[in-house]
């Protein structure tokens, strides 16, 4: 009788946290997506996966997608980058590692997030991964504090996945074909379920590429549903890479696969796809271009989702820091 009743507190101060959490978070909550900030520490250089969609890129200051950053920053940098992001944008709530590659390929991301909660133990922790470590260092992103994890899955059945990835280094091993996405899968899952456990709000992001997986994503839905994953955001495919032949899914078809996969676990449809370097809250930052008018040789407003007009002043040595 005790045991129900102490699992019955813990269900609910878990409940308690998460809508605490989730109404601050802007990439999990639509309210918050508008009201609330974060900031995404480029510290992740390394990937240990080949996505077939994915080009990143270190000095880029100019395209707003995952996987790009003005600059790899230094965990000690990322301390500083995070308390002059505060003094500029109160509304911050989120500490955020997206990459550019994969967080837990670099261990530079779990030193940075222990500073992170020293300094700065009222933010919010959260990280982006392509799940493939997740298993083996889940451990220590609950040791760091991190308390929101978003992870990638474009597919369940190996028929399907085994086309979206190039390889999977794994072990000090490289794989490819069915092979490689069949660890990757496996890890993923068990990911999610050992992050679901120790009270993390997962979210599922999943790449959605007309031809690939278009009619399968119903399927991924169900899967991390009944994982315990929060929500899930559909992303529509940027062509490039080794699928820069294929064409973009246009918003009629992104609605009609969102709507059907509301219908398994709930749908995250704010997401702007920010880079690995973004501050400030989603839709209000800039870069230089946008601050001073520029446009580009094509008459388009080069308006970046990051602060690269900001991010170099930043993390210049200063005054003992």
């Amino acid at each position: 009788m005790m045991d129900n009743i102490n699992n019955d507190i813990n269900i609910e101060y878990r409940t308690s946290c998460e809508a605490k959490v989730i109404a601050a978070h802007p990439c999990y909550s639509s309210r918050a997506h508008r009201t609330f900030g974060r900031v995404h520490l480029p510290v992740a250089p390394r990937c240990n996966i080949q996505c077939n969609f994915c080009v990143r890129k270190f000095a880029c200051a100019n395209e707003n997608r995952p996987g790009v950053t003005t600059r790899v920053i230094r965990p000690d940098e990322a301390v500083r980058t995070v308390r002059t992001a505060l003094l500029n944008e109160p509304r911050i709530r989120v500490v955020g590692i997206a990459g550019p590659g994969d967080p837990l390929a670099n261990d530079e991301t779990i030193e940075t997030f222990n500073l992170v909660r020293e300094e700065f133990p009222d933010l919010i922790r959260c990280m982006s991964t392509n799940g493939l470590l997740l298993p083996e260092r889940i451990e220590e992103l609950d040791a760091a504090g991190v308390v929101t994890l978003t992870v990638t899955v474009n597919a369940v059945d190996p028929g399907i996945g085994k086309n979206i990835y190039s390889f999977v280094k794994y072990r000090g091993k490289t794989y490819r074909g069915r092979e490689a996405f069949e660890i990757l899968n496996k890890n993923q899952l068990a990911g999610i379920s050992m992050a679901v456990k120790r009270g993390m709000v997962v979210k599922v992001n999943s790449v959605l590429i007309p031809g690939i997986n278009d009619r399968h994503l119903v399927k991924v839905a169900w899967k991390v549903k009944n994982l315990g994953a929060y929500t899930m955001n559909i992303l529509p495919l940027i062509p490039q890479g080794r699928f820069s032949y294929l064409t973009a899914p246009t918003p009629e078809k992104i609605e009609a696969v969102r709507t059907e996969c509301e219908a398994v676990i709930r749908q995250f449809t704010d997401c702007v796809q920010c880079r690995a370097d973004a501050i400030g809250v989603p839709g209000e930052e800039c870069s230089s271009n946008s601050v001073t008018g520029n446009r580009g040789t094509d008459g388009a407003d080069n308006r970046v989702c990051n602060s690269s007009d900001r991010i170099e002043e930043i993390i210049q040595p200063s005054g003992g820091m």
